[in-house]
């Protein structure tokens, strides 16, 4: 079963994540800021991570960045998520590696799995 982190502090948010992603079959892992995200990365090698760019003690990009200095947590594909489109934050993460983007006005269950899949199938 394919895992997937959740690094998310708005809690509505990662109840439908959580709840959509488990009954289409992954294993779900949540983290509430940039440092437990960090840990519960190195403990259970995720393989997607659904990345909010605006996390307490690490940002989203600062996660990026230090996930940039392990070879090996840089293969994993990650979907930022961000509140609005800001073009800087959005190509600074591109930059950092991140396969795919959601805005988070547009927060659309369907098309958040349809991008989930297309990283790492079911």
């Amino acid at each position: 079963m394919p895992k997937i982190l959740i690094v998310e502090d708005e809690g509505i948010i990662i109840d439908l994540l959580k709840k959509k992603l488990e009954k289409e079959g992954y294993e779900v892992e949540v983290a509430r800021d940039g440092e437990e995200g960090l840990r519960k990365m190195r403990e259970i090698w995720p393989d997607l991570i659904l990345l909010d760019l605006e996390m307490p003690k690490i940002s989203g990009l600062g996660l990026m960045e230090e996930i940039n200095k392990n070879p090996s947590l840089k293969r994993i594909p990650i979907i930022v998520m961000s509140e609005a489109g800001d073009s800087f934050e959005l190509k600074r993460a591109r930059e950092l590696g991140a396969k795919d983007f959601i805005i988070k006005i547009e927060f659309d269950l369907p098309q958040i799995i349809n991008k989930v899949i297309q990283q790492i199938g079911r």
